[in-house]
């Protein structure tokens, strides 16, 4: 797929710089400019729609920062500040839609932590690349700060790129979750899914986690079946997308359905539904009377829309 990398979250060009993750004394001698984050959300100025970084080690009685990657000269450095007492934590927050804004006096004017999934779209490819880095990241250190080996406390290392044991010795590294999401069509229509939890009307492409000794193909076709009794054929990779909510890479898929009808397994998905060409175009346009679209930035929408261009391939 030409345009894979234009996905939100992708095709950035961020240098990660790990040889610098193994050379404590070079990154020490770089500028530092820091990344706040509070309960998953980045650092915003507002004004702007970029991420506002601040100079120096801001924050730092907080936990310690992970490396992000060098940008123009300068260590790029992300920091969980969960325990900030902030102004703005209302009802919405962590909402399926969080429209909600955190402040703090101590942070620059204009500037608020702002849920990700409701601004990657405005931010330039390199700020995305950041802010979903940066949340990712920080997600793993605050779910694995005890050894899955023998249960003792960890102690971040390699500038946040790894977790030791300093009791058994293991050494524990950042993982990432491959997850499928899935294309499916059967001539000029296309299978949707809806979550539960999710809002009534709002459907996606199917996705599930793939399995140990499972190939995404395979993942593809096990999941469309376990979810709605849909049998697929060929299968083929479209496009990846790092997904930090919490830790997921999802593997956008095209497959081939050799059968149609929908039998739900309602353990898995609330409903399912086929869709022709005219029916998506318009949930994009806002005018179909019971579906809304997948949401903009999330790699199911790119997918559905390259669909829509005869852009898969």
């Amino acid at each position: 797929m030409r345009q894979a990398e234009t996905v939100t979250f992708g095709g950035g060009g961020l240098n990660r710089a790990e040889d610098l993750r193994r050379h404590p004394d070079q990154l020490a001698a770089l500028p530092v400019r820091t990344l706040l984050l509070w309960r998953g959300k980045p650092l915003l100025d507002r004004s702007r729609g970029a991420l506002q970084l601040l100079d120096g080690s801001a924050f730092d009685a907080f936990d310690p920062p992970v490396f992000v990657g060098e940008v123009e000269g300068a260590a790029i450095w992300a920091r969980d500040v969960s325990a900030l007492e902030v102004e703005g934590a209302d009802d919405t927050l962590g909402a399926f839609l969080d429209p909600s804004e955190q402040s703090h006096p101590d942070l620059p004017p204009g500037s608020a932590f702002v849920e990700l999934r409701a601004t990657m779209t405005q931010m330039s490819a390199l700020d995305a690349e950041i802010a979903a880095t940066a949340k990712g990241a920080l997600e793993w250190h605050r779910t694995h700060r005890f050894c899955s080996n023998c249960g003792a406390e960890t102690t971040p290392g390699k500038a946040g790129w790894m977790r030791a044991c300093g009791s058994c010795g293991r050494s524990h590294f950042p993982r990432t979750d491959p997850v499928v999401i899935m294309l499916i069509t059967r001539g000029d229509r296309v299978l949707l899914g809806r979550s539960h939890g999710w809002p009534e009307g709002f459907f996606s492409c199917l996705a599930g986690f793939m399995e140990p000794g499972e190939t995404m193909e395979g993942a593809v076709r096990r999941e469309v079946w376990e979810e709605t009794g849909v049998r697929v054929g060929p299968v083929r990779y479209l496009a990846s997308q790092p997904w930090p909510f919490p830790g997921s890479l999802m593997l956008g898929a095209h497959g081939e359905a050799i059968t149609e009808e929908i039998t739900v397994d309602e353990e898995e998905i609330a409903e399912a539904i086929w869709l022709d060409r005219s029916e998506v175009l318009s949930v994009f346009a806002g005018t179909h009377p019971t579906v809304t679209p997948a949401r903009k930035g999330a790699i199911a929408r790119f997918l559905l829309e390259a669909w829509l261009a005869d852009r898969l391939t």
